[in-house]
């Protein structure tokens, strides 16, 4: 059996927003494979970039352990990892060249390594697996397993669903669609220094949070949304086996709090409801956070959600202008936002709102629909963000004759616009700042809401906004290929009386 080093490349010190943030979740993905591995009977170890220092540290572990393999396998359910930050491609591709000059053979996988392949082959890779990958990994090991010197075209021959370097391009090899998501092995749990990640949480948020995941993928179709590991399939685990994890966490590393890393948790009531008999039956409830989408908010599943112990819900809101949410192929409506979290809230649980800011033909209307849509919804919280051409997407074909010198952000708080839209990136930037501030004033309590303090915010915000508002002309891009001229905006029906 073969010596393998199994490692991610998102270092959380090299994404300044998220290290301010604190809230590391160790890399479930990774860690999966890692335990199947091991149940393959392979030599197992580890390296979790997320709390590292840097790749020195990877460096002095690829010395000490000195592998015959190093996998690096992104972790999917982080959506930093399929954001494809330009810092963390650089430090992976820095740490396959240094294994293979120590003579190790590497395998990829991840999002950027399957829509971009070429700079991890180029840096040293043998493979790059396509998707999720495992069946291919699997298939693979044996080969290199009875000959790890092989040359790559002869371990490769009959497989699909990887790529490699040959006569100096790229060779793919597509593969099937994943198969239903059973998950017959725990994250290997013990790989990962627990006790550290507990200390980060603690020390900056006073409790505990551990992820898991109870399904891959989403079969929704928004055009802006990329899926190269699990395509538009929704692959879901038994609620049993859901609650049996849970359960296992609850007793084993006691987290306060778990962060479902699924795009779409539940999605059927049912489910839900069998969920919540699961865990009550077991006594390993945790307070929970999700990901859901706003159409799939009955009062059925509101409840079902808090009888599960659902703490926090965060819905892909994106816009409030339903033009935007139709162009985006969003498939819902405003209204069903605003319904979506009032049921939320009359059950207790705290709602977030995701913002996508800057979509094709976004103008200053859609944008005060956006937040005349926080006024009136008044979500706990808000993430905001702008409009990001991922490979493999229709929001992509539309704007990659735009995309000029860059392709990627550099960190999470790049926020930098990387096609033409209607206006600049430092104008979003602004946007988003006001939202947040408004979100933040809406929240204060009783006592605060009524200060003297508190009502001068409240002038200083709305006289942010007006000065912005005023200048909105000064921000539009030199090369505005939006379709929507600057005179749409006086003749928008939400523009008027939003001033307040």
């Amino acid at each position: 059996m073969l010596s393998i080093l199994v490692c991610h490349s998102y270092f959380l010190r090299f994404d300044q927003k998220q290290l301010e943030r604190a809230k590391p979740y160790p890399p479930l993905a990774t860690l999966q494979v890692a335990a199947q591995l091991r149940q393959a009977g392979h030599q197992v170890s580890f390296f979790d970039a997320m709390l590292a220092d840097g790749t020195g540290d990877y460096d002095r572990l690829l010395r000490t352990v000195n592998p015959q393999l190093v996998l690096f396998y992104e972790d999917n359910f982080n959506f930093l990892s399929k954001m494809c930050l330009g810092k963390m491609r650089d430090a992976c591709c820095e740490m396959v060249a240094h294994a293979q000059a120590q003579g190790a053979r590497v395998i990829a996988a991840g999002s950027d390594a399957t829509d971009a392949p070429d700079p991890y082959l180029r840096a040293g890779a043998d493979v790059v697996l396509l998707g999720e990958g495992l069946d291919t990994l699997m298939a693979l090991l044996p080969r290199l397993d009875t000959d790890l010197a092989q040359e790559t075209g002869r371990l490769v021959a009959g497989l699909s669903g990887l790529v490699t370097l040959a006569g100096g391009g790229v060779s793919a090899a597509r593969g099937d669609s994943p198969r239903s998501f059973q998950q017959a092995v725990p994250p290997a749990w013990d790989l990962v220094d627990i006790e550290r990640y507990r200390a980060v949480w603690r020390k900056a948020h006073g409790f505990f949070s551990l992820n898991m995941a109870s399904s891959k993928g989403c079969s929704f179709r928004c055009a802006w949304c990329a899926k190269p590991i699990w395509g538009n399939q929704y692959l879901q685990r038994s609620p049993k086996e859901v609650a049996a994890e849970m359960t296992h966490l609850k007793r084993m590393h006691a987290p306060d709090h778990v962060w479902f890393a699924d795009d779409i948790f539940g999605f059927r009531v049912d489910w839900v409801t069998e969920f919540a008999s699961a865990i009550r039956d077991s006594g390993g409830s945790i307070p929970f956070t999700i990901q859901t989408r706003a159409d799939l908010i009955t009062e059925r599943m509101a409840s079902a959600l808090k009888d599960a112990g659902c703490k926090e819900a965060w819905i892909g809101a994106e816009s409030g202008s339903q033009r935007i949410l139709d162009a985006m192929n969003k498939g819902t409506k405003v209204a069903e936002i605003l319904t979506a979290r009032a049921r939320l809230g009359d059950v207790g649980i705290r709602v977030g709102f995701f913002i996508q800011l800057g979509y094709l033909g976004e103008d200053l209307g859609d944008l005060l629909a956006t937040r005349a849509l926080l006024d009136d919804a008044r979500p706990d919280d808000v993430g905001v963000s702008v409009s990001y051409p991922l490979p493999g997407t229709k929001f992509y074909e539309l704007v990659k004759e735009q995309l000029r010198g860059k392709t990627h952000w550099q960190d999470s708080n790049d926020l930098e616009m990387m096609f033409q839209g209607t206006y600049t990136s430092d104008f979003y930037r602004a946007i988003r700042d006001l939202l947040h501030e408004q979100v933040t004033l809406h929240n204060r309590d009783d006592a605060s809401a009524n200060s003297t303090e508190h009502h001068h915010a409240k002038r200083t915000l709305k006289h942010r906004w007006q000065l912005l508002i005023a200048r909105e002309h000064h921000y539009r891009s030199e090369d505005d290929q939006s379709g929507s001229p600057a005179s749409t905006v006086a003749a928008s029906p939400i523009h008027t009386g939003l001033l307040r």
